[in-house]
């Protein structure tokens, strides 16, 4: 039950990362690999600063703004330079990757002596239900993993729903038509280069903002925790819309994105659980991604051929 628990409550944090990457690649059609390098610079900045003393609600809001920095970089370099977004996102991920050394100090900073969102939500669990633990269906459970959990999936929800509203706004409209038809928008005046920048701004802050939750929930930050992420949110979007049947509804496809995170890391879990070897996790990853770009297409040729 601690497995599944730990499942469902990264794939809800991981939510968030899910969402950044559907802003990016399928808003705007911009395959961001800034991802890599911006989990792990809100996972640095928050850590950082939560061990220099930052209550821990500062220290995420830092890193969610340490986020929108890196994709406003990433989104400068592509319209003001002229240079392909892709080679955009591999040149900002690099430099981050020493940034996120010097935010550091050194490779790895442990948060287990250190107060953090996650012990928060568990004591404040632990005192609302009264005890240390619970049953959940007739299984012993932490009171603190479940309150974690519904934290997790508190910020799931309210990060999901910020995304959508604001999507409705004027502003957040013309975002979408920008990675609809840049072309009508540039000829209604509008300036489609500033809007890019903010898209890929505001998915790089839920990226980072994920990476600052993943931090605190797992009790440390490191260097190498970023990468394979880019690979993580593409799979989790792409499980989403297999989901939900690839509507265009943008609640729909949030939504997608948070089941589609959960199920990612309940299949990561499952192959943990097989004695899958951990130093296996990406090349299962790498498979698990390629088999949800593939089957679609396959299961509608099969359609096809039996109509």
């Amino acid at each position: 039950m601690t497995l599944l628990l730990g499942a469902l409550t990264i794939g809800l944090i991981l939510s968030l990362l899910a969402m950044g990457v559907m802003v990016s690649f399928r808003i705007f059609s911009v395959p961001d690999i800034t991802t890599d390098g911006s989990i792990t610079l809100g996972a640095a900045v928050a850590a950082t600063l939560i061990v220099a003393g930052v209550p821990p609600s500062l220290a995420t809001l830092a890193a969610l703004a340490a986020g929108f920095l890196a994709g406003s970089v990433t989104g400068v370099i592509h319209t003001k330079f002229k240079i392909d977004a892709l080679l955009s996102g591999i040149l900002v991920m690099t430099a981050l990757y020493s940034i996120n050394l010097r935010v550091m100090g050194k490779s790895n900073v442990p948060l287990m002596s250190s107060g953090t969102l996650a012990t928060e939500a568990g004591a404040l669990g632990e005192k609302l239900l009264g005890s240390a633990r619970v049953n959940v269906f007739g299984w012993p459970v932490a009171a603190a993993d479940l309150s974690v959990l519904f934290g997790a999936l508190a910020c799931a929800v309210i990060g999901a729903l910020a995304v959508y509203f604001f999507f409705r706004t004027e502003i957040g409209t013309a975002m979408r038509a920008t990675g609809d038809n840049p072309q009508m928008v540039r000829a209604m005046g509008a300036n489609v280069e500033v809007y890019r920048i903010f898209g890929l701004a505001t998915a790089n802050g839920l990226i980072a903002l994920s990476g600052a939750l993943l931090a605190q929930y797992q009790g440390f930050a490191d260097a190498q925790m970023g990468i394979g992420m880019v690979v993580w949110g593409l799979a989790s979007v792409i499980i989403g819309e297999a989901l939900t049947g690839g509507t265009r509804s943008l609640g729909l496809t949030l939504t997608g994105a948070i089941f589609g995170s959960v199920l990612f890391r309940l299949l990561v879990a499952i192959a943990l659980r097989w004695g899958l070897n951990p130093n296996d996790l990406k090349l299962i990853t790498a498979i698990f991604v390629f088999a949800a770009l593939v089957l679609p297409g396959l299961i509608g040729k099969l359609k096809r051929r039996t109509t």
